[in-house]
Parts: C-alpha cells; structure tokens; sequence
C-alpha cells in the first residue's frame, strides 16, 4: 500500500472522527439550551372565545389566532393521509428526521439556486412552530431535528398528528384544521370529502399562494399534487383521486353571517367580559360565553333600523355621488375593488362602490371589480331626475333643484337587491343616511336584552346610542308623569283645563308652553290628555304632585340620568338613554316589577368549567374560587294596580292616539311617541306583554330631522317593523288585570258616574276606592282641575 493511499485514508479516518465529534460536541452544547418537551404533554394554544346566542347560534368570536382544537378522532382518515402524503410521507416509518428528504431537498435547492422545497418532517414542523422561532439559520435546523428526535422518543405519533393539525397555520386567520374546515367550506372536519381533503393539505407549503378564495386555479393544482402523493403512498386508488378532482368544490368564504348584525351587542359584551377576565384570556382563553341575544329578534332589530333610517333619508333627496373619479384613476380603482369582491361576492342587501360608466334610457350603467351592472331608473324616483353628464361637469344632488346631475365616472353607493342563479346581479341607487338611529329590546320579566342596535353601522361608528347616547325623550317621558299622577289620587277620568299657560321668569322674560297643533280644548280628562300627547295638561298635573316627587318616581322606576327640577321636566327636557326608558317602560309592562337589564347568562371555559351563570343548577355543590352565580335584581317599585291603569292609558295611544300607526301590530299594545319642540329627537317606546321596544331617531350633531319628522313618522315605523318580526311565533295577549281593578261607567265631559240611560258613556277602569261616585246629572257644571300660574326661578 502506498504512502500517499496510507496518508489519505488517515486522513479521512481523522476527517470523518473530526467531524462526529464536531457533531457531538454540537449536540451537547446546544442540548442543554433546547426547551423542555414538558409544555407538549399538556398542548393549551390560543383558542378562539365564542359568544353565542340565547338559542346557541355563534353570533361572534374573540381571538388573536382563530383555532378550534380537535382531537384526532374527529379527524377522518383521509385528511390524515392527505398531510401526511404532502407534507412527510415517511411520516409513520421515521424516528423524527427523514434523511433522504433533506438530501432530495438540498439537491433541488442547490439545482434551483434558491429554496424551492424543505426537507423538514411533521415533527421538525412541530418543533420549529411550538418549540422555536422561525428564524432561518443552520443552528435553528439543528436544535430542531434534535426535538424532533426527543419528540418521537416522548409521543406517539398519534400525538404528534394532534400537535400539527390543531397547530398549523392555513391561510385566512385559520388556524388548524377545524377552523380551516370552517373558513373554506362552512363544515366540521369529520364532513370533509377527500376532494375537501386534499385542498387544504395543499396549503401549509404557501397558504397565500393557494388560497382557494384568491386563486382557485393555483389551489386546483395543488390539490392534484396531492391526491398524486395519496395514490403513490397506496392510501387511495387512482379511480378515488380521479374523482375527487372532478368534484366540484364551493368555497364558503368565512365571514360570521352574524357579525354585522350583532356588533353594538357583542361590543357591550366584549367590553363586560374584558373588564371581568381580562384581555388575554378573552382572546387566547377559549371562553364560551351564553348572552340573552335573540338572533331572530337582532337581525329583525338590525335590518328595521337601517331600512327606516334610509327612507328618512330618501324623503330628502339625493345628495350626489360620492366623488368622481378621474379617466385614469376608474382602472385603478376596479382593479384594487376586484379581488375583495372575489373573496367575498356580493350578496343580497350587500351595499358597493360602482362606477358609472353609462346610461340608456331605462338605467345607469356601472362596474365594480371585474363585474358590470345596471341600475334601473324605476325605483329611484326619490333622487328626481337623473342625468348623466360629461365627466367634466360639476355633479348635483335633487334635495332643491329636483335634478341629479351624475358626471361619467361618479363613485355611486349601489345596493343588491336580488343576486340571480347566473350570478347577475339587480341593483339599486344608495346612500349612507346621515342621521342615526338606535333601537333596544327587553324582556320586562325577565329582564333579558333580546335585541341591541346602536346606530347605522356599528363600522361606521362603534358608538352605541342605546347606552351611551343622553338625548331628549320629549313626550315619551311623560307616561312617568302620569304614572306618578296616579298614585297621587289621579284617575283616567279626572278632568283637567287645557288652558293657556304663563310662567314670568326673572330676567328670562315669559314661558309660554304650547301644545303640539297650538290650540286649546279646555276641559279634557287625563286620559285624554296623555292618548293624545297634550303639553299643557301635562305641566299642570306635574305642577301638583310636585317637581321632587316626580323625579323620584322616574328614579325608581330606572331612570338614573340627572334630571331637571323645573316643570319642563313634563315636556321630556332632561336626556336620558334609549336603554334608560325601555327599563322603566318594563316595569309598567312587569306589573310594577323593576328588573336590571342584563346580557350575559352564562361564561364558561375552554375546560367546559363554569365561571359563572344566572343558574344554580350550574353550581351543584355551591360555587369555588372563580366561579360565581351571576344574580339578577328585581324588586317591586309600584303596584301593580298603577302599572295596568298606566298600560291601559298607552294602549289608547296606540288605539286613537298619536301612535296609532302601531295598531298595524294587530294585538294588545301600549306605548308613547315622543318628539322634541325641535324636531332633533323622535321616540316611541311601546310594548306588548313579552316585550319592552324603544327606538330613537336623530342626528348625533343635534339639528332637526325635518318638518313633521315627528316620534310618529321618523321612529314608529322602525319599532313597528322590529315588532311584527318579534313577537309574530307568539298568540296574541291581552295584558293581565289585577283582581283589584274596578271598572265604572263614566260621563267623559265631567269625568263623573254616567247614568244607565246616559249617551256617550265610557267604561274606565280605577285603582280600589278611586272611582267617582257622584253621577254626572247631578252636577249643575262640569268640575276640572286648573292651576295658578308660578314663577320657574322657584324650582
């Protein structure tokens, strides 16, 4: 044997000796910086916290990673071969590293002159994304193939399965496979076809890239790839792979159907449970929480309030496009718009930004994204002549000139109106309304909110008017007036002058109040006066039981907003909240029953434990350390004699009475328009016995509504809409009458006992003892109550 052949495979013999233990060295020097495996036994990542309605609809979801952990007997078979062919087909054969891979890898790579294909396993994966970071160094690939060797040596691979696939992220906010499964195909994991299958394991390489809702093409391909490897792997046949490419796939783009519709809701709880648990286990903690939301009654609440806003709007006309785009900046605009209409197309009430590139004779025509339309000029008469005009000419609305002008190039706020089989869509001209509007619905007897909406668009302004808007109720306050009148010896036949009223005030000239026509009916009864909302009436009567008295009745009933101790107290001057008055309203509607409104009933964790709940039964043996039993406060705060004479005196309202567009309603209500000297705020706040409404119109910047914008025209319609979607599953009822109450025939002009033969005569209900008992023939004259005239600086 030569020298020089002795010299080399010395050499070699030392090479090879160097470098093992170069490699051991490695491992023992970075072994003992590597994290422990411990924190993998028992796998606790992020999870999503869901809010659910009272029926158990989701109806939102908190979460900084969207992930819904599923164990891996939920998983079908194939979408556990799927994975594992695409991503690490020696997956159940290696010990943690696939050698060949990394040299198939690096030769591909080294060929490509860049990376093009990793070599890592489902374990390495495991370990770079639960037990590194992801930073691309040579020392990170090592510390990673040595857990990934630890981690086959502590777990099965069954385990390893249940790490990677609750674990991996797959585009769109998904995290794992379930909410994959749910943000692509709207399915639980255990209903995915093989087809279903394939395309979601195509995606941990480039989840952007095949992206079945941005490129479906790409992702086609990918999911060939494979169902290619499935069939190599003999984990499917070639027959099973060609028909699960021919299936045809419908991606359900994710969005919560519910979201918009529910957000001043769920809002108010995010904000309960954040300030209750904090921020991190409301994101990561995988909070299940049961709310008192009626999702039929939202979405009925939600569309009720943004429909009644709107024609409020359209009665005054159309304020012109939203700008006009130049020649040059329409391509653009179309082709930014175009792949979020991809990813979300249009549906039915979708509202959107058009271009108007046209006119015939019968519509405008536009595009949006990479689509065209047309919006026909029957239907849209509210924006008075339309024409379409040079793009250099100025644009005009129709509010006073009767004329729209819309220059070639007009931004226009379109809405779908029907989306057709062909994908044709039937639009119309739109604009976001300018005034607001809320609308609050409780169960008087339970207290339970059933329904929130605090404004247009809670995207559009995350203020909630419901709570947070202090606003003049009008006359909408004054059935607390009368109610407090009541237990002060008052009666629906008292006879009150409705007399022309004058306060001198130092310094501040005269107050001259007036009703709402300016006119004057002398002697009417208080049931009268309230069914037809009368100002004068009502300053009187809060001129005897006193200004002190009536606020602590508002007080009792609810209403904790400061209120004015002046006598235009009777006329709603003092703002409250819409959620204010709908609470004092229940308690006429509850028999006298105050009960705290409330929107949580239950809040449990990710481990099924309860942290609290409205029910004992949630607590068998009692509550521990972090759980409590939430308790809802009732408590009676007038009798129930006063809350059916208070209810049986809205009920005229609606009947004969300022309300009476609610008699559409069809059944037994009660309630009270209210609207501001001003016209800036209208009201009505009404109810039926298993349901308190309130809805409130008006500008945020305070300025009138409009002319004969009343609580009648401009927040009537929206209660009525929301009440025949709410209560029409349940019979219609009368409200309860106490045993107690007497019912006597009275002489309406002298609010005295009628004669059995007297004309005219009207049966009138009365707390025990309070009815008259004198009889209108002996009387010479009528009898009516009147008042001295004070001076306002006295309150």
């Amino acid at each position: 044997m030569s020298t020089l052949f002795r010299y080399l495979l010395w050499s070699g013999l030392v090479l090879v000796l160097l470098g093992i233990g170069a490699l051991v060295g490695a491992y023992f020097y970075v072994a003992g910086s590597l994290p422990k495996l411990d924190s993998l036994s028992d796998y606790r990542p992020p999870v999503i916290s869901r809010v659910l309605s009272d029926e158990g609809e989701v109806i939102a979801e908190f979460y900084r990673e969207r992930r819904i952990v599923v164990p891996v007997a939920r998983m079908p078979e194939r979408l556990v071969r799927s994975f594992v062919a695409a991503e690490d087909s020696k997956f159940f054969e290696h010990q943690g590293i696939d050698l060949f891979s990394i040299l198939r890898a690096a030769l591909k790579n080294l060929k490509a002159g860049g990376v093009v294909q990793g070599g890592s396993t489902i374990t390495q994966q495991i370990a770079k994304g639960l037990l590194l970071t992801p930073e691309k160094k040579f020392s990170r690939k090592f510390k990673e193939a040595i857990l990934a060797w630890r981690m086959e040596k502590r777990l099965s691979k069954d385990e390893l399965l249940y790490l990677y696939l609750n674990q991996i992220y797959l585009g769109h906010g998904a995290y794992g496979v379930q909410a994959a499964a749910e943000n692509y195909y709207n399915k639980n994991v255990e209903e995915l076809s093989l087809a279903e299958c394939a395309m979601l394991a195509g995606l941990p390489q480039a989840p952007s890239r095949y992206s079945p809702y941005r490129n479906f093409a790409r992702a086609k391909e990918r999911q060939k790839y494979v169902l290619g490897r499935m069939v190599e792997d003999g984990y499917i046949t070639e027959q099973e792979a060609a028909a699960a490419v021919a299936e045809s796939l419908t991606i359900h783009p994710r969005t919560n159907a519910h979201s918009h519709e529910a957000a001043y809701f769920t809002e108010q709880v995010r904000r309960y449970l954040e300030e209750a648990y904090g921020e991190e286990m409301l994101y990561t903690g995988g909070l299940e929480i049961s709310t008192t939301m009626n999702l039929a009654m939202q979405k009925a609440a939600h569309q009720a309030v943004q429909e009644n806003l709107r024609e409020h709007d359209r009665r005054y006309g159309y304020r012109g496009p939203e700008r006009v785009l130049q020649e040059s900046e329409v391509e653009n605009f179309l082709n930014d718009q175009a792949p979020e209409l991809d990813a979300h197309p249009p549906v039915a009430g979708s509202l959107l930004d058009a271009v108007l590139t046209g006119s015939t004779a019968q519509s405008l025509q536009v595009r949006f994204g990479n689509r065209q339309g047309e919006v026909p000029l029957k239907g849209i008469g509210w924006a008075g002549k339309v024409r379409v005009v040079a793009a250099d000419q100025a644009p005009t609305g129709n509010a006073k000139s009767k004329e729209s002008r819309l220059p070639l190039g007009s931004l226009l706020r379109v809405r779908v109106q029907k989306v057709a089989e062909d994908g044709r869509l039937t639009l119309t001209l739109d604009q976001e309304p300018e005034a607001q509007g809320a609308l609050i619905a409780l169960s008087p007897a339970s207290g339970e909110v059933k329904a929130m909406v605090g404004g247009y668009d809670f995207y559009r302004s995350q203020f909630n008017r419901v709570t947070q808007a202090r606003r003049l109720p009008g006359s909408a306050f004054k059935p607390i007036i009368y109610a407090a009148a009541l237990d002060k010896g008052y009666t629906a036949a008292t006879v009150i002058l409705d007399t022309p009223l004058i306060y001198p005030q130092r310094g501040k000239g005269e107050w001259r109040p007036q009703n709402y026509d300016h006119k004057f009916k002398g002697p009417i009864t208080f049931r009268e006066a309230l069914t037809h909302s009368n100002n004068i009436v009502t300053i009187k009567i809060l001129e005897d039981i006193g200004v002190g008295y009536a606020i602590g009745y508002a007080k009792k009933l609810g209403i904790e907003s400061p209120l004015n101790r002046d006598l235009t107290l009777a006329l709603g001057s003092s703002a409250i909240t819409p959620l204010e008055l709908a609470g004092a309203y229940s308690v006429f509607a509850n028999g006298g029953v105050r009960v705290t409104p409330f929107y949580v009933t239950r809040v449990a964790d990710r481990d099924g434990r309860v942290l609290e709940s409205i029910n004992p039964g949630d607590f068998p043996g009692g509550t521990r350390s972090g759980q409590r039993l939430l308790s809802v406060s009732r408590e009676r705060v007038i009798s129930p004699e006063t809350s059916f004479l208070i209810t049986n005196l809205m009920e005229s309202v609606i009947q004969s009475g300022t309300g009476q567009r609610a008699k559409e309603l069809g059944r037994p209500a009660a309630g009270k328009t209210g609207t501001t000297n001003d016209l800036k705020d209208a009201w009505f706040a009404g109810y039926v016995p298993q349901l308190v409404a309130v809805s409130w119109t008006g500008y945020d910047q305070e300025r009138p509504l409009g002319s004969k914008e009343t609580g009648a025209r401009a927040a009537l319609p929206a209660w009525l809409s929301f009440m025949k979607a709410a209560v029409k599953a349940w019979p219609p009822s009368d409200f309860p009458v106490p045993d107690t109450i007497e019912f006597s025939a009275i002489d309406p002009r002298t609010g005295l006992l009628a004669s059995e033969t007297q004309s005219g005569a009207m049966v009138e209900a009365f707390a025990p003892g309070t009815a008259p008992t004198r009889y209108a023939v002996d009387e010479e004259r009528p009898r009516a109550q009147d008042f001295f005239r004070i001076d306002m600086d006295e309150y």
